[in-house]
């Protein structure tokens, strides 16, 4: 199907994959979070939000991709891409280890949103879940990752009393082009694909009930 595929659509396809990966979800949730509840980050200075944000992507986007990089340099995986079940093991172990430690760190932080704590926890638990489901089939990362970043975008427009409509339109938009884009470029299924936003959907409704 790929090679069917007009190369401008497959190289779009690979720009959006890169630039909307899973990894980069909770600095992108970050950051968004820092303009439409600037509120909730009273008694902090800009310096020091920018601290927090770097830290998020630290933590969860830097050192997981590391990882990835050196189980490749050490030939415990084919590629950084991670094509197959079985070399996404390690790193969905990882991820799941700064995840927690991001929702550990948050629960003793009373200067920033709520928010905050359901995400952390809802990504830990889709990771979890994603892990356990990678025995049977090879859940969309991309995927699990935006339909996470949605859910959370429209909880909290629910949660919070502040116009959030630009932002849902933004994060259904992105949602959308994720799918598209893993569909052109990706050897997923279509049910791989639905599976990793159903995870995602879910995991953060549960996470909010919970937290909440």
């Amino acid at each position: 199907m790929q090679n069917n595929t007009p190369a401008v659509l497959r190289y779009t396809g690979q720009f959006l994959s890169y630039i909307l990966h899973p990894l980069f979800i909770p600095t992108y949730f970050m950051l968004y979070l820092m303009r439409v509840l600037p509120f909730e980050f009273v008694g902090i200075t800009e310096w020091q939000l920018t601290l927090r944000l770097f830290s998020v992507f630290w933590l969860t986007a830097f050192f997981p991709a590391f990882a990835v990089f050196l189980m490749w340099r050490l030939k415990l995986s084919d590629s950084i891409f991670l094509r197959t079940q079985k070399e996404r093991i390690i790193p969905y172990v990882i991820t799941m280890f700064f995840y927690w430690w991001m929702y550990y760190l948050s629960r003793n932080f009373t200067d920033q949103p709520i928010a905050l704590k359901f995400f952390y926890f809802g990504i830990f638990i889709a990771t979890a879940i994603g892990l356990i489901a990678n025995n049977f089939i090879k859940v969309s990362l991309h995927t699990m990752g935006v339909g996470g970043l949605l859910t959370a975008v429209m909880i909290v427009g629910f949660h919070y009393p502040i116009d959030n409509a630009i932002w849902a339109l933004m994060a259904v938009l992105i949602t959308a082009l994720v799918v598209s884009a893993r569909m052109l470029v990706s050897d997923h299924t279509r049910q791989e694909l639905i599976a990793g936003l159903l995870i995602g959907f879910l995991t953060q409704v549960m996470a909010y009930f919970w937290v909440i």
